[in-house]
C-alpha cells in the first residue's frame, strides 16, 4: 500500500470514528442527565469508552496527517490493546453465555427459566444482595409487570401470550405453584402450592413485590443478560475484524512515514 493511500485511509478512518466518539460521549451525558437510576449507572462506562475512542482517533489523525512515525506507534499500540480487550471480553462472554436455556411448560407459548441452570459468574453477581437490590428498583420502576394488565385484557390473551424471560420470571409465580389465574396481573394465592419451590411463598400480588424476590425472577434477568451478551459478542466479532483491518493500514502507514522521515 503506497503512502499517500494508507495516510488518507487513516486519516478519514479516524476522522470519521473522532465524530464517532463524540457521539458517544453525548449520548453519555444525556444518560447523566436522565432520572432513571438504571440508565444513570452506565454514564462512567459510556462516557469512559467515548473518551478514549475519541483519544484513539485524534492520535491516529495526527499521526496520518503529519506523516509522524511516533504518533503513528503511540496510535497502534493503543488500537492493539483494544483489540486484545475486544479478544478477551469477547471469548468470556461466549463461556458465560453457554450455560442456561428455558423449559418448556405444557399450555404455555413462552418458557420458565431456572438459575441453577446458568453459568456461575452471573449466579455470583445475581445473588449478590447489593446488586439485586439495585436490580429490583430496575424492575418495579420499569412497570413491565403493570403493563400486563394493559397488554392482555382477558384471561384468555394472557394464557396464548409469549412473555418475554422477565416478565414470565418476574411477574408471575412459576406454574408448579399450581396458582390459578385470575387475571394478567393477579393470582388467586387462598390455593396451597402444590410445589415445594421457595418462590410459591414469596410471590405476592403487590405491584412492589411480584415475584422480584424469586429465583425464578433472576433467572429471568440471567436469560435477558444471556441473549443481550450474544448480540454483544456477535457485535464484537466484526468490530474485531473491521478494527484488524484499520490495524493492518496504519502498520503499512506508520511504515511508509518511518521510510519518508529515514530518507529526509
Amino acid at each position: 500500500m503506497g503512502v499517500g493511500t494508507s495516510t488518507f485511509v487513516i486519516r478519514w478512518i479516524n476522522f470519521l470514528t473522532m465524530l464517532l466518539a463524540i457521539a458517544v460521549v453525548i449520548f453519555g451525558v444525556w444518560m447523566s442527565t436522565h432520572h432513571d437510576g438504571c440508565r444513570r449507572s452506565l454514564t462512567l462506562p459510556v462516557l469512559g469508552l467515548g473518551a478514549f475512542i475519541f483519544l484513539i482517533s485524534i492520535v491516529g489523525f495526527l499521526g496520518a496527517l503529519k506523516n509522524s512515525s511516533i504518533l503513528l506507534w503511540i496510535y497502534l499500540i493503543m488500537l492493539c490493546i483494544v483489540l486484545v480487550g475486544i479478544l478477551i471480553f469477547t471469548v468470556l462472554a461466549f463461556i458465560v453465555t453457554n450455560n442456561g436455556s428455558g423449559h418448556s411448560v405444557a399450555g404455555l407459548r413462552y418458557k420458565e427459566y431456572q438459575l441453577q441452570d446458568y453459568h456461575s459468574w452471573f449466579l455470583k453477581q445475581l445473588n449478590n444482595t447489593h446488586n439485586w437490590r439495585h436490580l429490583k428498583s430496575c424492575l418495579v420502576k420499569s412497570e413491565d409487570c403493570n403493563n400486563l394488565s394493559k397488554n392482555y385484557k382477558t384471561l384468555k390473551q394472557y394464557n396464548l401470550a409469549k412473555l418475554s424471560p422477565i416478565e414470565a420470571g418476574c411477574c408471575r409465580p412459576p406454574s408448579e405453584c399450581g396458582y390459578p389465574a385470575v387475571n394478567a396481573s393477579y393470582y388467586d394465592l387462598s390455593f396451597h402450592p402444590i410445589s415445594p419451590n421457595k418462590d410459591c411463598k414469596l410471590y405476592k400480588n403487590s405491584r412492589a413485590i411480584k415475584c422480584y424476590n424469586c429465583d425464578s425472577c433472576k433467572a429471568g434477568v440471567a436469560q435477558y443478560m444471556k441473549i443481550e451478551w450474544r448480540v454483544v459478542a456477535i457485535f464484537n466479532v466484526a468490530l474485531f475484524v473491521v478494527l484488524s483491518m484499520i490495524y493492518f493500514v496504519g502498520c503499512c502507514a506508520r511504515r511508509n512515514a518511518a521510510k519518508s522521515s529515514s530518507k529526509a
